[in-house]
């Protein structure tokens, strides 16, 4: 089947929708999908996101990358095995190779051989407000990233490219910190107790209220981690006897907690409305496997925005098959709530929906908040269901007050009932932040993935020797960006994740985008020329067998 047919697949039989074939300087294709409304009152506004198959000849050298490093990995387990080279990670014990092994070793293949060579692109200790910029603690690896020393240095004004703030709350100065000050002064840091015992504060109450009139629900409920959020909750709501129908590239937490709920777990393709149906109406049609009776409840499971796609649900295609079939809608807004909407309520505020049809109204404070926790809204009966039945309510401790404070100072804020239009202003500077700084990465010829209007920007790298080269070559530069890998990602589509923010200024912006060969070393810069100039092709290519580069063809990819 057709790559295009497959995107038609994708829209479901809901909508009228265009697919663009746009080609670009290489002559690879990029499919956009644009889907409309079709006067079924699904849609009020363009749904365009853009997604590019990866280049034949850059999947090649990508397959070749961890083939070459796998063999490499193979001799230097040889050397290890031969006392020739030190290993450094956990191995059995010579008096224990007949026990049951603790440490599965092909497992680890991955860790020592791969991950360790660029070790030192994740974990960088920072020591400021992970605000716009960031402070650095500077660290260097004497046994290439086994160990980290730290220098004592501090790398200061490092642009901040890969932190969730996505409203500029994570401050330590302003209206929110002020109040969260105020509170800790008062309340003190800690509870030392459950909800349910003597952990309850007036303002655990007051927050709870203020995030149901926020979100448009009866009543919602907070919980203080957001993983836990949904790891603890779904195997409260279902159970032996029912389905849940998981979108593929659902987070981790949701991915637990289907498991430990113990229902069945069939995954559709992501935002596939066709593959949704299908398994809905088999679920209808067939019943449980071996007994055909009914499922007992069918539960769906979707994201607002899947943070390493930075794609969209389909949200009024969901809600639609959702009512079509009878099922119940899971909705995870972690990455959407405060991101999207004109009064930053998320996916279901940005496509004009009511909230009263998604069952199950789920996000975290996490990111657009500045604080921590999770929460969930929905009707009044639900929540006092979960009060009472949900692990992460029963058992876990009381959030903290001044984290409280936070969420409650940057939720009226938001809402505008601190006074003010700075809640309302930030929301509308990082949806122009995110338009801006993908059209930037656009015009500059580089391959992004997801929504036009998502915050979390993927630029496709490829190759794993880019991963830890892109990473700190951006440092060098001052900039701070996440960079991903197999096995979060397919292995022949590493990338780097762009999250913008709205503290983010036109000029950091620019900082990220100047000089116009993100992904190529200072030595390729000279080649390239100042201004693009379609529709001539420039494509650079550099081998080398550098431990620095994790020991594979680094090749690098440019277009005009």
């Amino acid at each position: 089947m057709s790559t295009k047919q497959n995107m038609l697949d994708n829209v479901g039989s809901f909508c009228v929708c265009k697919i663009k074939d746009v080609r670009n300087g290489s002559g690879n294709t990029i499919m956009q999908i644009l889907i409309y409304n079709n006067g079924l009152g699904l849609y009020s506004r363009p749904f365009i996101e853009s997604f590019e198959e990866t280049p034949m000849l850059v999947a090649v050298l990508t397959y070749m990358g961890y083939g070459i490093l796998t063999i490499f990995g193979y001799l230097r387990d040889f050397l290890r095995d031969w006392k020739i080279e030190r290993c450094h990670v956990a191995r059995e014990r010579e008096e224990q190779r007949d026990f049951v092994p603790l440490y599965q070793d092909f497992e680890n293949f991955y860790t020592r051989n791969l991950y360790m060579r660029i070790r030192d692109s994740w974990n960088r200790p920072i020591c400021s407000v992970p605000g716009a910029k960031v402070d650095l603690v500077e660290r260097v690896s004497p046994d290439y990233n086994w160990t980290f020393d730290y220098t004592g240095k501090v790398v200061e004004g490092v642009i901040n490219m890969g932190s969730y703030n996505y409203l500029g709350f994570a401050e330590n100065t302003g209206y929110c910190a002020d109040a969260s000050a105020e509170v800790t002064m008062k309340y003190g840091v800690g509870v030392a107790s459950t909800r349910q015992e003597m952990g309850n504060l007036d303002r655990h109450e007051e927050m709870e209220e203020l995030v149901a009139k926020f979100l448009g629900v009866e009543s919602a409920m907070a919980f203080g981690m957001g993983f836990a959020t949904n790891s603890m909750n779904i195997p409260a709501l279902t159970g032996k006897g029912c389905l849940i129908l998981s979108d593929e590239l659902n987070h981790a937490s949701l991915v637990l907690g289907a498991r430990l709920s113990g229902s069945t777990i069939r995954v559709f393709k992501h935002n596939n409305m066709q593959s949704l149906e299908k398994m809905l109406r088999d679920a209808i049609v067939h019943g449980q496997p071996r007994t055909h009776r009914p499922w007992k409840k069918i539960l769906i499971l979707v994201e607002g925005i899947y943070s390493m796609e930075g794609s969209i649900v389909r949200l009024p295609e969901v809600i639609a098959l959702k009512k079509r079939y009878r099922a119940y809608l899971y909705l995870d807004e972690a990455h959407s709530i405060g991101a999207l909407g004109p009064g930053g309520r998320g996916v279901v505020d940005y496509f004009g929906l009511d909230p009263r049809d998604v069952d199950v109204m789920m996000g975290t404070f996490t990111k657009s908040f500045g604080a921590a926790g999770g929460y969930i809204g929905g009707r009044k009966e639900l929540l006092e269901y979960l009060r009472s039945h949900s692990h992460s309510a029963v058992y876990a401790a009381s959030m903290s007050p001044p984290v409280v404070e936070q969420i409650i100072a940057s939720m009226k804020c938001i809402m505008g009932e601190d006074g003010t239009t700075l809640g309302r202003d930030r929301v509308q500077q990082l949806a122009e932040n995110t338009l801006y700084f993908r059209r930037r990465l656009t015009e500059m010829g580089f391959i992004i993935y997801g929504n036009s209007d998502s915050p979390v920007v993927p630029m496709m790298l490829y190759m794993p020797a880019k991963i830890g080269a892109f990473g700190r070559e951006m440092l060098k530069r001052n900039i701070g960006v996440v960079v991903v890998g197999f096995p979060a990602t397919p292995i022949i589509e590493s990338r780097a994740r762009f999250c913008i923010s709205a503290a983010h200024t036109k000029d950091m912006l620019d900082t990220v985008t100047i000089p116009p060969c993100l992904a190529c070393t200072p030595s390729l810069l000279p080649l390239l020329p100042l201004e693009p100039k379609p529709p001539f092709d420039v494509t650079l290519s550099v081998f080398t067998l550098s431990l620095g580069l994790g020991g594979i063809p680094y090749f690098m990819i440019y277009r005009y």
